[in-house]
Protein backbone atom coordinates (compact mmCIF):
# COMPACT_ATOMS: atom_id res chain seq x y z
CA UNK A 1 0.00 0.00 0.00
CA UNK A 2 1.84 3.54 -1.56
CA UNK A 3 1.11 6.30 0.77
CA UNK A 4 1.85 10.24 -0.60
CA UNK A 5 1.29 13.23 0.61
CA UNK A 6 1.55 16.47 -1.99
CA UNK A 7 0.87 19.72 -2.35
CA UNK A 8 -0.58 20.50 -5.68
CA UNK A 9 0.14 24.40 -5.13
CA UNK A 10 -2.98 25.98 -5.54
CA UNK A 11 -5.53 23.47 -7.36
CA UNK A 12 -8.00 25.80 -8.61
CA UNK A 13 -10.97 26.88 -11.06
CA UNK A 14 -8.90 29.38 -12.67
CA UNK A 15 -9.27 30.56 -15.88
CA UNK A 16 -8.78 33.53 -18.39
CA UNK A 17 -11.97 35.69 -19.03
CA UNK A 18 -12.89 37.11 -22.82
CA UNK A 19 -13.90 40.40 -22.63
CA UNK A 20 -17.50 41.42 -21.71
CA UNK A 21 -17.71 37.67 -20.14
CA UNK A 22 -19.76 37.71 -16.19
CA UNK A 23 -17.03 35.80 -14.65
CA UNK A 24 -19.29 34.59 -11.99
CA UNK A 25 -20.21 32.07 -14.15
CA UNK A 26 -17.37 30.43 -13.22
CA UNK A 27 -18.05 28.74 -10.19
CA UNK A 28 -20.92 27.52 -11.83
CA UNK A 29 -19.58 25.98 -15.22
CA UNK A 30 -16.76 24.93 -14.00
CA UNK A 31 -14.19 22.68 -15.70
CA UNK A 32 -16.63 22.12 -18.46
CA UNK A 33 -17.49 25.83 -19.72
CA UNK A 34 -17.52 26.86 -23.05
CA UNK A 35 -13.80 27.33 -23.87
CA UNK A 36 -14.25 30.80 -26.06
CA UNK A 37 -15.68 32.50 -22.81
CA UNK A 38 -13.40 30.83 -20.12
CA UNK A 39 -10.18 29.49 -21.15
CA UNK A 40 -8.94 27.72 -18.46
CA UNK A 41 -5.43 29.15 -17.00
CA UNK A 42 -1.91 27.45 -17.35
CA UNK A 43 -3.40 23.97 -17.91
CA UNK A 44 -0.01 23.08 -18.81
CA UNK A 45 0.50 23.18 -15.21
CA UNK A 46 -2.27 21.49 -14.62
CA UNK A 47 -0.79 18.66 -16.50
CA UNK A 48 2.33 18.50 -14.79
CA UNK A 49 0.89 18.29 -11.48
CA UNK A 50 -1.24 15.46 -12.78
CA UNK A 51 1.92 13.50 -14.28
CA UNK A 52 3.34 13.79 -11.18
CA UNK A 53 0.55 12.46 -9.07
CA UNK A 54 0.35 9.56 -11.76
CA UNK A 55 4.23 9.03 -11.12
CA UNK A 56 4.14 8.15 -7.76
CA UNK A 57 1.87 5.48 -8.43
CA UNK A 58 0.23 5.91 -4.90
CA UNK A 59 -2.73 4.15 -3.69
CA UNK A 60 -3.34 7.04 -0.81
CA UNK A 61 -2.44 10.24 -1.13
CA UNK A 62 -2.98 13.24 1.00
CA UNK A 63 -3.51 16.27 -0.97
CA UNK A 64 -2.42 20.15 -0.01
CA UNK A 65 -4.10 23.56 -1.61
CA UNK A 66 -7.44 21.96 -3.51
CA UNK A 67 -10.21 24.60 -3.76
CA UNK A 68 -12.98 21.75 -3.11
CA UNK A 69 -14.48 18.27 -3.38
CA UNK A 70 -15.68 19.58 -7.03
CA UNK A 71 -12.42 20.98 -8.36
CA UNK A 72 -10.30 17.51 -7.11
CA UNK A 73 -13.41 15.68 -9.01
CA UNK A 74 -12.98 17.23 -12.00
CA UNK A 75 -9.25 17.52 -12.34
CA UNK A 76 -9.20 13.34 -11.17
CA UNK A 77 -12.04 12.95 -14.07
CA UNK A 78 -9.88 14.91 -16.90
CA UNK A 79 -6.48 14.42 -16.23
CA UNK A 80 -6.05 11.32 -13.67
CA UNK A 81 -7.98 8.30 -15.37
CA UNK A 82 -11.14 9.28 -13.72
CA UNK A 83 -13.17 7.32 -10.86
CA UNK A 84 -11.84 4.05 -12.20
CA UNK A 85 -8.84 4.55 -11.37
CA UNK A 86 -9.55 6.81 -8.08
CA UNK A 87 -12.90 5.52 -6.61
CA UNK A 88 -12.69 7.53 -3.45
CA UNK A 89 -11.76 11.42 -3.01
CA UNK A 90 -12.68 13.66 -0.31
CA UNK A 91 -12.35 17.28 0.19
CA UNK A 92 -14.18 19.09 3.66
CA UNK A 93 -14.08 23.04 3.27
CA UNK A 94 -11.65 24.38 5.76
CA UNK A 95 -10.94 27.77 7.48
CA UNK A 96 -8.61 29.20 4.57
CA UNK A 97 -9.70 32.46 3.33
CA UNK A 98 -8.22 31.42 -0.21
CA UNK A 99 -10.04 27.82 0.08
CA UNK A 100 -7.07 26.32 0.30
CA UNK A 101 -8.16 22.84 1.66
CA UNK A 102 -6.81 19.37 2.57
CA UNK A 103 -7.77 16.40 1.01
CA UNK A 104 -7.59 12.86 0.12
CA UNK A 105 -7.37 10.66 -3.13
CA UNK A 106 -7.61 7.15 -2.70
CA UNK A 107 -8.05 3.48 -4.27
CA UNK A 108 -9.56 1.79 -0.93
CA UNK A 109 -12.32 2.57 0.55
CA UNK A 110 -12.40 6.10 2.68
CA UNK A 111 -14.70 4.14 5.91
CA UNK A 112 -14.04 7.56 8.37
CA UNK A 113 -13.39 11.07 8.15
CA UNK A 114 -13.18 13.97 11.09
CA UNK A 115 -12.64 17.18 10.41
CA UNK A 116 -11.27 19.28 13.40
CA UNK A 117 -11.03 22.37 12.16
CA UNK A 118 -14.10 23.89 14.72
CA UNK A 119 -10.70 23.75 17.72
CA UNK A 120 -10.31 26.96 18.97
CA UNK A 121 -7.96 28.84 21.43
CA UNK A 122 -7.97 32.69 22.38
CA UNK A 123 -6.14 33.34 18.79
CA UNK A 124 -9.16 32.06 16.69
CA UNK A 125 -9.66 29.01 14.89
CA UNK A 126 -6.35 26.57 16.41
CA UNK A 127 -5.83 25.13 12.83
CA UNK A 128 -5.94 27.55 9.25
CA UNK A 129 -7.23 24.80 7.24
CA UNK A 130 -8.07 22.25 9.14
CA UNK A 131 -6.59 18.34 10.29
CA UNK A 132 -8.25 16.33 8.47
CA UNK A 133 -8.46 12.82 9.92
CA UNK A 134 -9.25 9.74 7.51
CA UNK A 135 -9.58 5.91 7.99
CA UNK A 136 -8.51 4.31 4.96
CA UNK A 137 -9.68 0.10 4.64
CA UNK A 138 -7.11 -1.53 2.36
CA UNK A 139 -5.20 -4.77 1.91
CA UNK A 140 -3.43 -4.55 5.13
CA UNK A 141 -6.05 -3.39 7.57
CA UNK A 142 -6.96 0.24 8.68
CA UNK A 143 -4.76 2.88 8.10
CA UNK A 144 -5.56 6.36 9.76
CA UNK A 145 -4.30 9.46 8.39
CA UNK A 146 -3.38 12.57 9.61
CA UNK A 147 -3.86 15.35 7.05
CA UNK A 148 -2.07 18.55 7.81
CA UNK A 149 -1.18 22.50 5.98
CA UNK A 150 0.28 24.20 9.00
CA UNK A 151 0.68 28.12 8.69
CA UNK A 152 3.00 29.65 6.68
CA UNK A 153 5.92 31.46 7.48
CA UNK A 154 4.59 34.29 5.17
CA UNK A 155 4.86 37.52 7.44
CA UNK A 156 1.88 39.00 8.50
CA UNK A 157 0.19 42.12 6.10
CA UNK A 158 1.70 45.17 7.37
CA UNK A 159 3.91 43.88 10.08
CA UNK A 160 7.82 43.88 10.17
CA UNK A 161 10.54 41.17 10.91
CA UNK A 162 10.69 37.38 10.55
CA UNK A 163 8.10 35.99 9.57
CA UNK A 164 8.72 32.96 10.28
CA UNK A 165 9.00 34.23 13.68
CA UNK A 166 6.38 36.25 13.87
CA UNK A 167 4.05 33.01 12.70
CA UNK A 168 6.14 30.28 14.68
CA UNK A 169 3.32 30.15 17.86
CA UNK A 170 0.61 29.47 15.71
CA UNK A 171 2.30 26.63 14.00
CA UNK A 172 3.51 24.98 17.91
CA UNK A 173 -0.09 25.37 18.75
CA UNK A 174 -0.96 23.56 15.83
CA UNK A 175 1.34 20.56 16.47
CA UNK A 176 0.32 20.35 19.50
CA UNK A 177 -3.30 19.95 18.86
CA UNK A 178 -2.63 17.18 16.22
CA UNK A 179 -0.18 15.72 18.87
CA UNK A 180 -3.28 15.57 21.29
CA UNK A 181 -6.04 14.58 18.78
CA UNK A 182 -3.95 11.64 18.15
CA UNK A 183 -3.30 10.63 21.71
CA UNK A 184 -7.14 11.20 22.70
CA UNK A 185 -7.69 8.76 19.70
CA UNK A 186 -5.04 5.93 20.34
CA UNK A 187 -3.75 6.81 24.28
CA UNK A 188 -0.98 8.30 25.73
CA UNK A 189 1.40 6.10 23.95
CA UNK A 190 0.14 5.97 20.60
CA UNK A 191 4.00 5.05 19.25
CA UNK A 192 2.79 0.80 18.07
CA UNK A 193 -0.85 2.38 15.83
CA UNK A 194 -1.17 2.32 12.52
CA UNK A 195 -1.49 6.14 11.90
CA UNK A 196 1.07 8.64 9.71
CA UNK A 197 0.79 12.21 9.81
CA UNK A 198 1.26 13.86 6.79
CA UNK A 199 1.16 17.33 4.73
CA UNK A 200 2.57 20.73 4.63
CA UNK A 201 4.01 21.47 7.60
CA UNK A 202 4.96 25.31 6.40
CA UNK A 203 8.57 24.95 8.89
CA UNK A 204 12.01 23.20 8.52
CA UNK A 205 13.38 21.75 12.01
CA UNK A 206 16.49 23.54 11.78
CA UNK A 207 16.96 26.96 13.68
CA UNK A 208 18.49 29.52 11.70
CA UNK A 209 18.64 33.56 11.48
CA UNK A 210 14.97 33.97 10.56
CA UNK A 211 14.13 32.23 14.17
CA UNK A 212 13.36 28.68 16.08
CA UNK A 213 11.65 25.84 14.38
CA UNK A 214 8.04 25.52 15.30
CA UNK A 215 7.76 21.82 14.16
CA UNK A 216 10.83 20.28 15.47
CA UNK A 217 9.35 19.53 19.06
CA UNK A 218 6.71 17.69 17.19
CA UNK A 219 8.55 15.77 14.13
CA UNK A 220 11.26 14.82 17.01
CA UNK A 221 7.78 13.30 19.62
CA UNK A 222 8.92 9.71 20.41
CA UNK A 223 5.73 8.36 18.92
CA UNK A 224 6.71 9.29 15.29
CA UNK A 225 9.37 9.02 12.44
CA UNK A 226 9.94 11.41 10.11
CA UNK A 227 11.58 9.01 7.14
CA UNK A 228 12.76 11.28 5.31
CA UNK A 229 15.80 11.21 7.74
CA UNK A 230 16.49 7.70 6.08
CA UNK A 231 17.81 9.60 2.36
CA UNK A 232 21.36 10.93 2.81
CA UNK A 233 21.16 14.71 3.93
CA UNK A 234 20.95 16.40 0.49
CA UNK A 235 18.32 14.40 -0.69
CA UNK A 236 15.40 15.39 2.46
CA UNK A 237 14.62 18.83 0.56
CA UNK A 238 10.99 18.68 -0.79
CA UNK A 239 10.95 22.75 -1.18
CA UNK A 240 13.23 24.95 -3.16
CA UNK A 241 12.95 28.66 -2.29
CA UNK A 242 14.60 30.76 -4.73
CA UNK A 243 15.32 33.76 -2.66
CA UNK A 244 14.63 37.80 -3.00
CA UNK A 245 11.28 37.46 -1.02
CA UNK A 246 12.35 39.79 1.90
CA UNK A 247 15.71 39.08 1.66
CA UNK A 248 16.20 35.63 2.41
CA UNK A 249 19.01 33.56 0.40
CA UNK A 250 17.71 30.85 -1.75
CA UNK A 251 17.19 27.50 0.28
CA UNK A 252 16.68 23.53 -0.10
CA UNK A 253 14.79 22.64 2.71
CA UNK A 254 12.36 19.92 3.81
CA UNK A 255 8.72 21.57 4.11
CA UNK A 256 6.53 18.41 3.41
CA UNK A 257 6.88 15.39 6.09
CA UNK A 258 5.49 12.11 6.01
CA UNK A 259 5.43 10.13 9.70
CA UNK A 260 4.17 7.08 10.48
CA UNK A 261 3.97 6.29 14.35
CA UNK A 262 7.19 4.31 15.67
CA UNK A 263 6.07 1.37 15.38
CA UNK A 264 4.49 1.27 12.36
CA UNK A 265 7.50 2.56 10.53
CA UNK A 266 10.08 -0.08 12.44
CA UNK A 267 7.55 -2.81 10.49
CA UNK A 268 8.33 -0.75 7.25
CA UNK A 269 12.51 -0.20 6.80
CA UNK A 270 11.75 0.76 3.18
CA UNK A 271 13.39 4.00 1.81
CA UNK A 272 10.82 6.91 1.13
CA UNK A 273 10.87 8.45 -2.15
CA UNK A 274 10.67 11.80 -3.75
CA UNK A 275 9.30 12.84 -6.70
CA UNK A 276 11.27 15.98 -8.40
CA UNK A 277 10.90 15.56 -11.51
CA UNK A 278 7.73 18.19 -11.91
CA UNK A 279 10.37 20.97 -10.23
CA UNK A 280 11.04 24.14 -12.33
CA UNK A 281 14.69 23.83 -13.92
CA UNK A 282 16.02 26.59 -11.43
CA UNK A 283 15.64 24.16 -8.35
CA UNK A 284 19.63 23.15 -10.00
CA UNK A 285 19.92 20.72 -7.08
CA UNK A 286 17.60 18.30 -8.96
CA UNK A 287 19.72 17.38 -11.92
CA UNK A 288 17.45 14.55 -13.02
CA UNK A 289 15.56 14.48 -16.33
CA UNK A 290 12.33 16.38 -15.77
CA UNK A 291 8.99 16.13 -17.27
CA UNK A 292 8.33 17.68 -20.61
CA UNK A 293 7.59 20.73 -20.85
CA UNK A 294 8.86 21.70 -17.30
CA UNK A 295 9.82 25.33 -17.21
CA UNK A 296 12.94 27.71 -16.19
CA UNK A 297 10.46 28.92 -13.22
CA UNK A 298 7.34 28.05 -14.82
CA UNK A 299 5.37 25.80 -15.83
CA UNK A 300 6.21 23.42 -13.11
CA UNK A 301 4.15 20.65 -11.39
CA UNK A 302 3.99 22.45 -8.22
CA UNK A 303 6.84 24.43 -5.31
CA UNK A 304 6.54 21.35 -3.64
CA UNK A 305 8.02 17.94 -4.16
CA UNK A 306 5.84 14.62 -3.09
CA UNK A 307 6.94 11.55 -0.76
CA UNK A 308 5.71 8.55 -1.22
CA UNK A 309 6.46 5.99 1.24
CA UNK A 310 5.32 1.82 0.82
CA UNK A 311 3.78 -0.33 3.48
CA UNK A 312 3.88 -3.69 3.51
CA UNK A 313 2.32 -4.16 7.19
CA UNK A 314 0.34 -2.68 9.74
Amino acid sequence: MRVATFNVENLFTRYLFARGVDSRHAATHGFTTEDLRFRMAEPSAKRLTAETLLALNADVVALQEVESLDVLKQFRDRYLGGREVWPHALVIDGNDSRRIDVGVLSRFPIVHARSWQHLRSERGFTFDRDCLEVDVSGPLGVLTLYVNHFKSMRAPNRTRGSGRALTRARRLEQTAAVRNIITERFGPDPSDAPFIVLGDFNDFVADDHQGRSGIRDFVEWSAVENVLNRLPEDERWTHFFAGRRGGLDPAYRQLDFLMPSRGLAARNPQLPEVERRGQPGRARRFSGQRFEGVGESRPKASDHCPIVFELTSL
